[in-house]
């Protein structure tokens, strides 16, 4: 297990939906994006580990300390995803998540590696999203866990869809032994360590 610096500062973060996981504009990027350093304070040289879309929300760790951003995402540590889906998914949608699906990665076809998928039992306690997600007159929708190791652009969605359940809400819950626990939305708490 990596041991950082006393001096580094460790952090969790509900991310909110709208948010991009980054503290700067690249040039290419429209100006009016909203950035992680709106939410928080943080020390100067804090980075992401990973990173969470625009349209996606949950648990992102950050750091001060490059060794650990490295160590988190080069490492085959489980994401948990908390991710609404449009439709009644079968169990066999769930199995082939399960065990891999085939996704586009740069223009490639690639087949996930296989990982944990469930239908969860009981509809997640999150907050109402800044932007509405459909209602139950555009038909059902169903909520289920998928933990994966790896994090290619886009994954989990790229993997709902590609089995025909496109996902409507996706929300990290865990990296690692790491959860979003009782965090509220846009709030940030300090970790003693990341491992």
């Amino acid at each position: 297990m990596h041991k950082s610096k006393l001096t580094d500062k460790h952090f969790k973060l509900f991310k909110p939906y709208g948010f991009i996981s980054q503290f700067v504009i690249n040039g290419k990027q429209k100006r009016n994006k909203r950035l992680l350093g709106e939410l928080y304070d943080f020390p100067e040289g804090t980075m992401a580990i990973g990173r969470l879309d625009e349209n996606s929300e949950g648990l992102l760790l950050l750091t001060t300390d490059g060794q650990t951003s490295t160590f988190i995402t080069s490492s085959k540590i489980e994401k948990e995803y908390y991710v609404q889906v449009d439709g009644a998914i079968t169990p066999e949608a769930i199995q082939v998540l399960e065990t891999g699906v085939f996704i586009t990665v740069n223009s490639k076809p690639y087949k996930t590696k296989p990982g944990k998928a469930f239908i969860l039992e009981t509809i997640p306690d999150f907050p109402e999203r800044g932007k509405r997600i459909r209602d139950a007159r555009h038909g059902p929708t169903t909520w289920i866990s998928i933990t994966i190791t790896e994090g290619k652009f886009r994954q989990v969605r790229k993997m709902t869809s590609s089995v025909g359940f496109p996902t409507l809400r996706l929300v990290r819950v865990r990296v690692g032994t790491i959860t979003l626990g009782n965090l509220k939305m846009g709030n940030v708490e300090a970790l003693e360590t990341i491992q």
